[in-house]
């Protein structure tokens, strides 16, 4: 087998979801043809998930920058899909330039992980990384701290939340852990800097770690969860084992494998 046959088995991007529910699309081979079918297969498969989902096409692991032509139709194949192409990720000067010319903005939230994974200093200040995600659902009013939250891990307490999280509601707790004691619905969508500790049924959506940290881990005391995320790897109900259903869970990372066992 030819090393263009066997590039062609390996999937074309790879998608994973911030703390906002704005995935980050990394292109890994210029193939449209086949990142449309990709695409097409994961809104099938995960629909609540996929369907108008936002997304940022990330171009910067391309050997080389698409010209604006290609990178149009790009967007058109992820629009195409089902999915909803609402920007480029930070890049350089001629990503900033194809973005202009299309009429799209630059993603700036992607700009420091893009840096690292380039070896240059990550210029975007530590305060805008911690600013919290505007409400995509219902908002759930929590206190807001007066001064920046400090690290996950850092040594502040978690947020705890004792009330039921319902369809459409969103809580979110930044730079620290969110424990909650009541159920976390069917369309509800849980996310934490830290760790995700949930004391009911977990029926939502649970983001931990979602500025990056990959320690943070979910438990919960009985698993119903329509999509788990730790450091944007995320694993849909589809795709969680029978025999975990129901049960006392939890879940963490190993390399970019999310797994999963019973507590």
């Amino acid at each position: 087998m030819t090393a263009a046959e066997l590039a062609s088995l390996e999937p074309v991007a790879e998608i994973k979801f911030g703390q906002v529910g704005i995935a980050n699309l990394k292109l890994k081979r210029l193939d449209p043809d086949a990142l449309a079918a990709e695409l097409r297969g994961k809104v099938e498969n995960a629909e609540k998930l996929f369907l108008r989902a936002p997304v940022v096409l990330d171009l910067s692991h391309l050997p080389s920058l698409p010209d604006v032509d290609v990178v149009r139709d790009l967007l058109e194949k992820i629009r195409a899909s089902g999915m909803l192409p609402v920007g480029l990720s930070y890049g350089t000067s001629d990503n900033e330039r194809i973005a202009q010319a299309l009429g799209i903005p630059v993603i700036a939230k992607f700009r420091a992980s893009y840096e690292r994974a380039h070896d240059a200093p990550a210029e975007a200040p530590a305060a805008s990384r911690a600013t919290p995600p505007p409400p995509s659902r219902e908002p759930v009013a929590e206190p807001r701290p007066a001064t920046p939250a400090a690290p996950a891990g850092a040594g502040t307490s978690g947020l705890l939340h004792d009330k039921p999280v319902r369809s459409g509601q969103q809580v979110y707790a930044r730079g620290r852990d969110l424990v909650l004691t009541a159920l976390v619905g069917n369309g509800a969508e849980v996310i934490a800097d830290g760790s995700i500790h949930v004391y009911g049924a977990l029926r939502g959506r649970a983001l931990a770690g979602a500025q990056g940290d990959e320690g943070a881990r979910i438990y919960c005391q009985e698993f119903h969860a329509e999509l788990v995320s730790i450091a944007g790897q995320y694993r849909v109900f589809e795709d969680i084992p029978k025999d975990l259903r129901g049960q006392r869970v939890q879940c963490w990372l190993e390399g970019d494998k999310l797994m999963l066992k019973k507590l």
